[in-house]
């Protein structure tokens, strides 16, 4: 039954705000180390998704001119920098790592604000950016290459890691601080110059980062930050000539026209897309701990990440208790302002992906999927001005339904019951999606065999799908993307070429033979 009045109860009396950081009346870009504003004659309001009559300042829509020179920057400090040791290129994000963990709760508020999520929430994310910055410093004196032995004599044959040039980094909107740090740092400790393209729903985010990273002692041109649409913007770079690579992270729709238009030309395109994670719950697994899990994973961040917790793939021996529970901590959730103390989930981020999620609620309801709580949108009271949803969760629903196969977006669950831990697998891989799993059970053999046939690039057992560490790399399979791993060591290989070098220190002639 649905029990959306339980998921909207007010915070505890007497909690207060947090406090708000001033919004800037017009955002400016970034080119060449200084902060122009824009020639924009077309702007789009910064809205809260909390409360839709707040706008938080003017994001330019930048001309195809502001982009030419924010490309001509970066492509004119690229030389400088790529001979800048990396060890010194470390060392400007290790000053900017330090810059974020002074202005962690300024960020945050700025975060919760202007995206939506809760102000723990995006305190958590402005420190998981931190920890990327951090690891990535220390790969300015981990870059290095291999000794390889030659058939030939007296030749020293060994790789280097080379800079690519100026590349785009394209960002959603979903986490708008971590995810342009685990683009922005790997490509400078490598020697790469930016273009650094956020998106228009959490610019202040974006552009307090780089006021940030300006402080550190970013050189002129290093880095440039431009404000714009995708279409106008991000079409822009991904066919301007002087771009050696692009980044992107957000819908697989963009994300497959970035590729398909990329491919054109022969750019080198990384795409971080979308998930439809599965949490497979078995017979033997801690129901509780199972429950409490798929709650965060479903609920937090507003169900707002790619790797958010989207099915719950339950075998029917335990499959009514674990529903029980899951409904028990539905009604937990305190869904408000993000900058309210006691709120536990905030908004949709804008009315577009508000809309979405009621259009599949009533998907769900269409296609005949039981509902266990929420199912509602919530405008009553402080919920009247911001784009609520209720935590949802459905009971009784099919592999083969759109709510199990599409990505939503959104605080809503679906539990799909399964007869094994064979079906559970095939249920868990008949997505086009593969980004994040996760595995309740205490049996070690068929923790091992799920590690085997699932089809993901990130396997949990006994822990949420959410989450990832900085050393750690992040992608996945299928659907979900393209490109080489982010995050981790393996990060800086989407932001460099390999050399093979043969060096013979000798200089004689050569009696073997050369293929």
């Amino acid at each position: 039954m649905s029990t959306p009045t339980a998921s909207s109860k007010e915070p505890a009396a007497g909690k207060t705000d947090r406090p708000r950081p001033t919004p800037p009346a017009r955002y400016r870009n970034y080119i060449g180390g200084q902060w122009v504003e824009s020639l924009a004659t077309k702007n789009a309001p910064n809205v809260s998704p909390a409360d839709t009559r707040v706008t938080l300042g003017q994001v330019p829509l930048s001309t195809p001119a502001e982009v030419d020179a924010a490309v001509a920057a970066a492509a004119s400090a690229f030389p400088a920098w790529r001979e800048t040791p990396a060890p010194v290129r470390g060392n400007l994000l290790v000053r900017w790592a330090s810059l974020l963990t002074q202005h962690t709760d300024e960020l945050a508020a700025i975060l919760a604000w202007e995206e939506g999520k809760t102000f723990g929430e995006a305190r958590g994310e402005v420190l998981k950016a931190t920890n990327i910055v951090e690891f990535m410093a220390g790969e300015g004196r981990r870059m290095g290459g291999h000794t390889i032995p030659s058939e030939m004599p007296r030749t020293f044959v060994y790789t280097v890691k080379a800079p690519l040039g100026p590349v785009a980094v394209i960002t959603p909107w979903n986490f708008p601080i971590a995810i342009p740090c685990w683009k922005i740092a790997p490509a400078l400790v490598a020697g790469n110059t930016i273009v650094f393209k956020p998106a228009t729903l959490t610019p202040w985010t974006a552009m307090r980062a780089v006021e940030l990273l300006h402080e550190a002692g970013l050189p002129p041109g290093v880095l440039n930050l431009i404000f714009g649409s995708g279409s106008a913007v991000g079409d822009q770079l991904v066919h301007h000539k002087a771009i050696r690579a692009v980044s992107f992270t957000g819908s697989n729709e963009v994300g497959t026209h970035v590729y398909t238009e990329g491919a054109k030309r022969l750019l080198k395109v990384q795409c971080e897309l979308g998930g439809k994670n599965p949490l497979v719950v078995l017979e033997d697994a801690d129901l509780e701990l199972a429950a409490d899990a798929t709650a965060q994973g479903a609920f937090g961040s507003t169900g707002q990440r790619c790797t958010a917790t989207s099915r719950a793939i339950v075998v029917n021996h335990v499959a009514d208790r674990f529903v029980e529970l899951l409904a028990a901590r539905a009604k937990k959730v305190v869904v408000g302002d993000p900058l309210k103390d006691g709120v536990t989930m905030g908004p949709s981020v804008d009315d577009g992906q508000f809309q979405t999620v009621l259009k599949y609620l009533d998907v769900a309801k269409q296609e005949g999927a039981r509902l266990v709580a929420g199912g509602c949108r919530l405008a009553e009271g402080d919920h009247a001005n911001g784009h609520f949803v209720a935590p949802t969760i459905y009971d009784g629903v099919s592999p083969g339904m759109r709510i199990a196969k599409e990505e939503i977006f959104g605080p809503v669950l679906s539990v799909i019951r399964v007869k094994d831990f064979e079906e559970a697998v095939h249920v868990a891989n008949d997505v086009e999606f593969g980004l994040s799993s996760s595995l309740y059970t205490n049996d070690v053999n068929r923790m091992y065999r799920f590690v085997d046939l699932i089809e993901t690039g990130i396997v949990h057992v006994n822990s949420p799908t959410v989450g990832g560490e900085a050393q750690a790399p992040f992608g996945g399979m299928k659907g979900t993307g393209v490109g080489t791993r982010e995050q981790g060591s393996v990060a800086v290989d989407f932001f460099t070429e390999l050399k093979t070098v043969y060096a013979d220190y000798t200089g004689t002639k050569r009696t073997t033979n050369i293929y």
